[in-house]
């Protein structure tokens, strides 16, 4: 890009080198001729189109005016020879009034042999145009000085791609540090996620049935967050609507369901009379179960915050033809007619009192459409405007069987190991360390951990892991030293290796596979991904 216009920049330096090396050329041969002054300079420039050529007496007024320069600013020679060239500048230098900047330009030109410069120049009609101007001193053949040329060219094409070139060059920089930062963020987010998930587990794992129904509903709530963090670090993808579903099919009361518990405090604090209607039969779909239940409970949750309290919201759902149905529908503040056509697009929000403040960035609605098109649905808004309610319908085409796909229990994942391994765990996170050491002993596995790099490589000294899993953003020495040290020390007896962190781009599993992991877990991780990969060989 650079290359290509500095390329462009050489063309016109040429091409008016060119042009000025052909004037000179002219002048010699006509001079040589004996022809008169005047009469030269109305032969020279008088059928140059593409240059503003003219001459300037001692105090800077026009004295001789050509063809380009009626073509380029819109005057006459009639119009303008006898004003002042300042006519030509703008007035919004606040530091330098515009007569004064010509008195300087003259005088620069006189001292120095010539001016140059670029910047805005008005026409006659008031617009503006982006100039080149070159003003030379004009002498008899004393050396005495007698005037100024002046030659403009306008460049306003070639500054405006100079600018867009700008725009798109800081958007690419912005776009990058976004990336870098939710890079980050995600990271952040992802490690106090990964002992929540691993505490689940074990709380499953001991099976106390007092605790079943919190236990559902924290692993939901959970499974939600780690959703989210994975779409904050997917922006581009969701804005664009390029999300990959994990298909299969369910019940759509059952995403139903998840919604309005995820959107239950909100309803309850807001104390809403809240109705729901549902078929007593499974409505069968082909989707994505956890967006799905996340574009539910957008819609709910939105329905929610703009409702009054005491406010009334329906939830339907039902077949209608093809088609699974759901509605969403309140009697809140409502939707203006002038909003309701953009009201899917990125950022758009509605006008918003001090109480609903925390509206979001206006992605939902945005993440809501692109979800439902993924699915091959359609949802559609509608309201009678201000203050009268709004209802939102999505629907989804229909799936003819009588149940959704089983899913495998949990209790399945936590069935004693037969391959029993020797397994090292070093994560600086003690939280984490604990409860996945804990994890993997109560199914069978012969444990031992460590809090960092110098403290594994002690553990080693008496312990032979068959497995080693690895956090990457250790302390004092990351996971990539310690993989590399674990190999020199172990030798033949090096353990698969593991990387665990919450570092999951394309070019993080790559850096894994160079420093010699087999395999890149990303915090936090599903239990039967980390048990596969701890046998897989």
């Amino acid at each position: 890009m650079l290359r290509d216009h500095a390329d462009s920049l050489q063309v016109e330096i040429d091409h008016r080198i060119r042009v000025e090396g052909e004037l000179r050329d002219k002048i010699a041969e006509q001079t040589k001729q004996g022809v008169e002054s005047d009469e030269l300079f109305q032969l020279l420039v008088g059928s140059i189109r593409d240059y503003a050529i003219f001459m300037l007496d001692l105090k800077g007024h026009v004295a001789t005016w050509n063809t380009g320069a009626e073509r380029l600013k819109g005057y006459t020679a009639g119009e303008i020879i006898g004003r002042h060239f300042s006519t030509f500048y703008p007035d919004d230098d606040a530091e330098e009034p515009k007569f004064a900047k010509c008195e300087r330009e003259l005088e620069i030109a006189a001292r120095d042999g010539r001016f140059e410069d670029e910047g805005w120049r008005i026409r006659k009609d008031g617009t503006q145009f982006w100039a080149n101007v070159l003003i030379s001193p004009v002498r008899d053949k004393h050396q005495r000085l007698v005037g100024f040329s002046k030659v403009t060219r306008d460049l306003t094409e070639r500054k405006r791609s100079e600018e867009e070139r700008a725009a798109r060059l800081a958007a690419e920089h912005a776009n990058q540090t976004k990336d870098q930062f939710l890079a980050m963020l995600g990271h952040e987010m992802r490690n106090p996620l990964a002992p929540i998930v691993t505490a689940l587990q074990l709380i499953k794992l001991r099976g106390d049935p007092r605790s079943e129904r919190e236990y559902q509903i924290i692993e939901r709530q959970v499974s939600h967050m780690i959703r989210l963090v994975d779409d904050l670090l997917d922006v581009s993808r969701i804005a664009s609507g390029k999300i990959e579903l994990k298909r299969k099919h369910f019940d759509v009361r059952d995403a139903v369901a998840k919604a309005i518990e995820v959107a239950g405090p909100l309803l309850e604090q807001r104390g809403h009379h809240f109705v729901v209607k549902s078929p007593q039969r499974p409505l069968i779909v082909d989707g994505d179960e956890a967006r799905l239940t996340q574009v539910f409970t957008n819609l709910l949750t939105n329905a929610a915050k703009y409702t009054e309290p005491d406010g009334h919201i329906l939830v339907s759902v039902r077949q209608n033809g093809d088609q699974v149905v759901v509605e969403v529908r309140d009697d809140g503040i409502g939707i203006d007619k002038d909003l309701l056509p953009r009201l899917f697009e990125l950022f758009v929000q509605g006008a918003q009192s001090t109480e609903r403040a925390a509206g979001g960035l206006g992605l939902g609605l945005t993440l809501v459409r692109s979800l439902v098109k993924l699915h091959g649905g359609t949802i559609d808004a509608r309201s009678d405007g201000p203050g009268l309610g709004s209802s939102f319908t999505v629907g989804l085409p229909v799936v003819e069987r009588s149940a959704a796909e089983p899913s495998e229990p949990l209790a399945a994942a936590f069935s004693p190991v037969r391959n029993r391994q020797r397994i090292l765990i070093v994560d600086d996170n003690e939280d984490a360390r604990m409860l996945l050491s804990d994890m993997l002993a109560a199914i069978g596995h012969e444990v031992r951990s460590a809090g960092d790099g110098p403290e594994a490589l002690e553990v080693i000294k008496d312990f032979t892991p068959e497995v080693a899993i690895l956090d990457i953003g250790l302390p004092a020495m990351d996971g990539y030293e310690l993989a590399t040290r674990l190999r020199a020390t172990m030798q033949e007896t090096t353990p698969r290796l593991i990387a665990l962190s919450g570092f999951g781009q394309a070019a993080d599993q790559q850096r894994s596979r160079s420093a010699g992991f087999d395999r890149h877990l990303v915090k936090p991780v599903e239990l039967r991904r980390l048990l596969d990969s701890i046998v897989d060989q």
